[in-house]
């Protein structure tokens, strides 16, 4: 009996990159073109290219000193330098629109041309403290980090996206996994808000070249993109809040607060809301105390006139003023007010909870327990 022929596995297309550019179709084409087609590290060779061939020596080194994501992150800069030397500034062919991303990636390059003279900077007194002995500084490690971890995982995202598959990524579980905290959110956060404007531009149609650049996709699919990096970008917001948090309480406190908060029973962390307790040692003495009940969805605002502030005893807030302290329950389309207890004033929040919370307010008994997050505390 003769052998069945094993089926030949068909490996994924490769890109065709930069050879296969057909300039002769358009500037917006070439766009388009290196956003579905082009390596990231063609990008980067393009883009580093350029300036080292239109920069002095001095600002090609500040330029260059800055990590690799910062040459291929977007892709329009690299259509963007093979236009201007394949084409030069023809009007025949988009001159004018080309200008318009010319200025943008020169505007993006004097940025990092800053930001690269603090790197070396930074790289030179850590040398000159260290002598002959080459170490890595907290920022040159922290960015190293970010590089192979979270910034893997977004390049990991957008390549998903342009094979087409409809994948969203949980940036705040992936700072958990990672141990990143909120001073890593800067890079991280520029580069999703570069895609959002640019899906945003196309979706709400407010840029013809972003609208001819992803004609390719549904307005289903650049709705769903939006949203997606707004996620993102809300999970950002949720890092940095529980950085801040979870920050290491530098006053000394008395031994009495400590003995205070001793057995004090709360939720310390929510994975499902992705939110974070203060250090109860600074409800001890302030006057104003934001809290969410996980399991009921209840924000509890407990205020005290008394300038020695807020008590604990066991698990009770003590001092608190009955009349002036509330609790209301948020509906599943009013869990966005958290966000606005935890980055408004007192007065904002006061006036945004009127606007926007219906529900009947009630008063607070003082109990906290393990379904309770400490929000935040104001008026210290």
């Amino acid at each position: 009996m003769a052998k069945r022929k094993k089926k030949k596995l068909l490996g994924r297309v490769s890109k065709s990159g930069v050879g296969a550019v057909s300039f002769e179709k358009g500037f917006n084409y070439v766009l388009r073109h290196f956003h579905d087609e082009v390596d990231k590290k063609e990008i980067s060779e393009l883009t580093r290219g350029f300036v080292k061939k239109n920069y002095s020596k001095a600002d090609a080194k500040n330029i260059l000193a800055n990590p690799e994501y910062s040459f291929n992150m977007f892709t329009h800069h690299g259509a963007t330098v093979y236009w201007s030397e394949i084409v030069k500034t023809d009007a025949k062919y988009d001159g004018e629109v080309f200008q318009q991303y010319l200025k943008g990636f020169k505007t993006y390059l004097s940025k990092i041309n800053l930001d690269g003279a603090r790197i070396i900077k930074e790289k030179e007194l850590e040398k000159k403290l260290k002598g002959n002995v080459v170490t890595l500084s907290p920022v040159q490690r922290l960015q190293n980090k970010i590089n192979e971890t979270i910034m893997q995982d977004l390049l990991t995202l957008e390549d998903e996206w342009i094979d087409g598959q409809e994948t969203t990524l949980d940036v705040y579980n992936q700072f958990k996994l990672h141990g990143l905290s909120g001073s890593a959110t800067i890079p991280v956060r520029a580069m999703i808000e570069g895609w959002l404007l640019d899906y945003e531009d196309a979706y709400l149609k407010r840029c013809a070249d972003a609208v001819e650049g992803y004609s390719h996709l549904k307005r289903s699919e650049l709705n769903r993109r939006v949203k997606a990096c707004k996620d993102m970008l809300d999970d950002l917001d949720k890092i940095k809040a529980a950085t801040k948090a979870t920050r290491k309480v530098r006053i000394k406190k008395p031994q009495s607060a400590i003995k205070q908060v001793a057995k004090l029973k709360y939720q310390k962390e929510d994975t499902t809301f992705k939110l974070v307790s203060i250090n109860p040692l600074t409800i001890i003495g302030s006057t104003r105390l934001f809290a969410f009940n996980t399991k009921y969805k209840k924000i509890i605002e407990y205020v005290t006139q008394d300038p020695n502030g807020f008590n604990i005893s066991g698990s009770t807030i003590k001092n608190f003023d009955k009349e002036l302290s509330s609790e209301y329950t948020l509906r599943s389309g009013q869990l966005g007010f958290i966000e606005t207890v935890l980055g408004k004033t007192p007065n904002q929040i006061d006036k945004i909870r009127s606007e926007t919370i219906k529900t009947k307010a009630s008063s607070p008994n003082g109990r906290i327990n393990d379904n309770t997050i400490l929000l935040r505390v104001v008026d210290k």
